[in-house]
């Protein structure tokens, strides 16, 4: 079955850096567009980042120029990293793909402040 398995979450001050990682399972990897997402408390999910399997990356306005989207097709990992994060940036990230159906990834916390 497939598996997205997300890590790297955390607390951190504001200004500071964070990378995510998924861990992909049960697809092949490198065939498929992978995702992040997030979710903040009150919040619609919205898409942070995309990577498709050409290496064609899309990003928020809000994060561009602070967060890499980056995969590993040799580990079946995506990566994002997130630089000079702010507290709007708290948020429950999730690893997401499409296949024949949506895959999501468990989430992971994000927690910017002082």
């Amino acid at each position: 079955q497939v598996q997205l398995v997300e890590s790297g979450g955390g607390l951190v001050q504001p200004g500071g850096s964070l990378r995510l990682s998924c861990a992909a399972s049960g697809i092949i990897f490198s065939a498929y567009a992978m995702d992040w997402y997030r979710q903040a408390p009150g919040k619609q999910r919205e898409l942070v980042a995309r990577i498709n399997n050409g290496g064609n990356i899309n990003y928020l306005d809000s994060v561009k120029g602070r967060f890499t989207i980056s995969r590993d097709n040799t580990k079946n990992t995506v990566y994002l990293q997130m630089n000079s994060l702010k507290p709007e940036d708290t948020a429950v990230y999730y690893c997401h793909t499409l296949t024949w159906t949506h895959y999501w990834g468990q989430g992971t916390q994000v927690t910017v402040s002082a």
